[in-house]
Parts: structure tokens; sequence; C-alpha cells
């Protein structure tokens, strides 16, 4: 197909296919039949921009742009297609196969509305038409405090980052994010689970959760973010626990800047009563904008020259630039034994030598914490007794006294 017309003449087109050759992407044809029947029509990439002109164009509601890794050379003019539907009112739904996240996060950045994978999940089109066809008013975006009851929670953000690898932090975050949802039986609070690793994160191992598509178009779009999208890219574990999962592929940790990161966070943290970052060990632009809106940040470490050296070097880092570097908390995961004064007088010189206050000690909860991770369930669920899931449920139950008597002052 090469033509826009549609094949019965007597009813307006709806919507058209814009592709190198449409023939590669059977799916969409099928799917695109099932949904508008003969309505619709196919282009290429260069007719496409002519056609928008054209007084036929005037009916369309949306174009499927669809593409695959050949056409990551196009990419200019598909942006420039994408800006000219835009222009003239049209919506845009991005069809992509084997195409990297950079090239699509460009695309969305341009103006797309919707993106579905191809090959197309059951009946996904249907929905991305749907969501497109949902009007516009002014008062849409005022109904998304109703979320929230009418009311912003301004939840306490708490931030989890391993000053190297293995230390633990990811588990950390999880049981910590799990424990704070949990520590009332009677009032229990909202806590959300971000996982900011984007290329390693593995909260959604740790919790047992699929990764999908929906977290990277949102990271890739927060301009149009609301509470609606943001609640569709998070998934519930045990209906107590929101997660926001590392975005199915790997992406650069680039590809979102501080102003994303940002909205990000005032949106959970509007939703939620605690919300619990898991970061990255590597420090990025964006790592101040997480840095500065946290209310503890805890940087975990061992007992071992790789995570002292790391600290002084955090610590240099933040100094340098005047960051504050008071909000970090250190924790020591496989801390000594109480018993153990040998190991307790080295965590001492430890702190003093790179001179730092070491908060925290976690003890070594030994193979059930990774048995813990591997079946994805939090310790609580599978090692309820485990020292170091004590030591975590303490510290929650901490953080949430401190919550309810900053509450009760206020």
């Amino acid at each position: 197909m090469t033509s826009a017309t549609p094949q019965d003449d007597n009813n307006a087109i709806l919507a058209c296919t814009i592709s190198r050759d449409v023939q590669n992407f059977d799916l969409l044809i099928e799917d695109m039949e099932a949904a508008l029947g003969e309505r619709w029509g196919d282009l290429g990439f260069a007719e496409a921009l002519a056609f928008f002109s054209q007084p036929e164009a005037k009916t369309l509601q949306f174009v499927a742009l669809a593409l695959d890794g050949d056409d990551e050379d196009n990419l200019t003019l598909m942006g420039e297609i994408i800006t000219q539907a835009k222009e003239k009112g049209i919506k845009v739904v991005l069809i992509a196969e084997d195409v990297t996240p950079a090239a699509l996060h460009q695309l969305l950045r341009r103006g797309a509305d919707e993106f579905v994978p191809y090959p197309l999940p059951e009946n996904e089109l249907q929905e991305a038409i749907d969501r497109m066809q949902q009007p516009d008013p002014v008062v849409a975006p005022q109904a998304a405090p109703t979320a929230t009851n009418g009311s912003s929670k301004e939840g306490a953000l708490f931030v989890v980052q391993g000053l190297a690898g293995g230390v633990g932090s990811t588990t950390m975050a999880v049981n910590l994010a799990w424990e704070l949802a949990t520590v009332s039986a009677k009032e229990a609070p909202k806590v959300c689970l971000i996982d900011l690793d984007l290329q390693y994160g593995t909260v959604s191992t740790y919790l047992d959760l699929p990764r999908h598509e929906a977290v990277f178009e949102m990271l890739s779009d927060t301009d149009s973010m609301d509470e609606d999208s943001f609640g569709q890219a998070l998934q519930t574990f045990e209906e107590k626990l929101q997660v926001l999962t590392a975005p199915s592929d790997m992406v650069p940790l680039d590809i979102i800047t501080p102003e994303d990161i940002q909205r990000v966070i005032d949106t959970a943290r509007a939703n939620f009563d605690y919300v619990v970052i898991d970061m990255p060990k590597t420090l990025v632009h964006w790592s101040e904008t997480v840095l500065q809106a946290a209310h503890v940040y805890f940087a975990l470490l061992e007992l071992d020259m790789r995570s002292a050296q790391n600290a002084l070097r955090l610590k240099r880092a933040l100094q340098a630039e005047e960051l504050p570097f008071n909000k970090l908390r250190f924790a020591m995961n496989r801390a000594p034994k109480f018993t153990d004064l040998n190991g307790k007088s080295r965590v001492k010189r430890m702190g003093e030598s790179l001179g730092i206050s070491i908060d925290l000690l976690l003890p070594d909860g030994g193979k059930p914490v990774m048995q813990s991770g591997d079946h994805g369930l939090p310790l609580a669920n599978s090692a309820a007794k485990n020292p170091l899931r004590r030591e975590i449920a303490k510290l929650a139950q901490s953080l949430h006294s401190l919550g309810s008597s900053d509450a009760e002052a206020a």
C-alpha cells in the first residue's frame, strides 16, 4: 500500500500508517483494520509531509508512525513528521521494533502521544487509540488531585545509594519500603518505591515484578506526565506497595534530565506518604536533584578498603560542589556483631579516618537475604526473624514515628 486513499471512497480517512513499507508490519495492518475498518490509509515517510497539507488530511484523527532499526538514519525526517502532525492537531502513536531507547526518546520528545512496541501486544493499539481520542478539556488536569483525595501529601523522601557494588543498597531500599508500607496495621501509609538504577536496577527482580514499557514512556515525556500517567507506570506488590521499576531495556543514565527527575519526585511525593528511591552507584547529572530533595540519604558501605575510598571520593565531590553532604547518613552493611569488639573498633577507626559518622550498623543477614531476593520476596515475608530484617524494621518504625510526631507538631 502506497496510497492514503481508503478502499471505501465514501468514508473519510480517520487515520494513516506512515512507514518505509507497511508490509513489514502485518500485525499493524490487522489491528488498523480491526479498529477502523477501511477508513484508514498508508503513506511513506516522504509522502506524509506533503499529505498533511492536503484537504483529505483534515479528517485525520491520528497517524501510526511505524519504524524499525533500519529507520534510525531517518530520525530527523520522522521528527519533522511528528512536528507537522502536531501542528495540524493530529495525534501520533509510535509503533517501534528493534529501535534503540535513545531514538525513541528523541521522537517522544518531538511530541508523539503514544508508544506501542512491535509485535503489537493484544488490544494495545486499540487502547492507545482510545487514550488518544479522549478529549483534552482545560479541566482535565484539575481532576488529577482526586488521587490524593484533594490534598497534596508532600511525602517524605528516603534515598539509598551503595558506595560499591554488592553492598546491599537494593536490599536495603526494597525492605525499607516494605517495612514502611506495613509499619501500621490501622493506618498503613502509602509508600512508593522507585528504581532509578536505569541500567542494572533489580528492584523488579527482588519483588518478582515484570518490567513494562510504560516506565520508559513516562520517563521520556515527563512534560505531559500527570498523576494518571504516573500511576499507570507503577505496579502493585501485594496490594500494599507501589513500585516504579527500572525500564525493560538498558538505557543511558543521561537519557533523563534533572527536570525529569524533579517532576517524578514531585508527583510521587504528592501522592504518597513515603517515597523510597534506589539510586545507581554512579554519580550522574541528576544526582544533585535527588540529593537536594531527599529528607534522608542513606549511603551504604562495608568494612573494606573499596568502600572507604569511595566514601572519601564522594565526600570530596559533594564538598567541592558545595552540596549538602550533611544529608548523607552512612550505613554499614554486614557490620561486626555486638560481641566483636575488634570489628567495632575497626568501624570506629574507619569513620574517624574518613571524617564521617557511621550512624547505622546493619547486621549480616547471611544466605536468607540472597535467597529472599532470588524468590522475589521481602525479608519480612521469607525470613521474618532475620537480624537484618529486624534492624530495617526498627529503622522504618523510627522514621515513621518521626514523621508522625512532625505531623502532630505541625
